[in-house]
């Protein structure tokens, strides 16, 4: 069994750039869910606060799943002007998931 490690990415954009930061995101999940490049799974939250975000991405590590993603390369070509302060990054090996069913009603 291949073990999956996370790196784990938790930041804060200018107020300004809060609402472009989360639309270059929504672009890298459209292009991942196109290209499906295997191995990972990605999930992005943006905080209560509007400004901060939290990016979990669990994967195998048997290729760069964002290798051939242009909207990843547009997500960070411009990131550090969006930045209020440095991302904390933290790696770890996921010890395990649960993925509840949803209730529709």
């Amino acid at each position: 069994m291949t073990m999956r490690r996370a790196a784990v990415v938790q930041y804060q954009t200018l107020a300004h750039s809060a609402e472009q930061n989360r639309s270059l995101i929504e672009d890298v999940v459209i292009e991942l869910g196109l290209r499906d490049p295997g191995g990972l799974d990605y999930q992005v939250f943006q905080l209560e606060d509007g400004v901060g975000f939290l990016h979990v991405a669990v994967f195998d590590g048997t290729s760069e799943p964002f290798a051939d993603c242009d909207a990843y390369r547009m997500f960070h070509r411009d990131l550090q002007q969006r930045l209020a302060r440095p991302p904390t990054i933290s790696r770890a090996v996921l010890i395990g998931s649960y993925f509840g069913s949803t209730c529709d009603g």
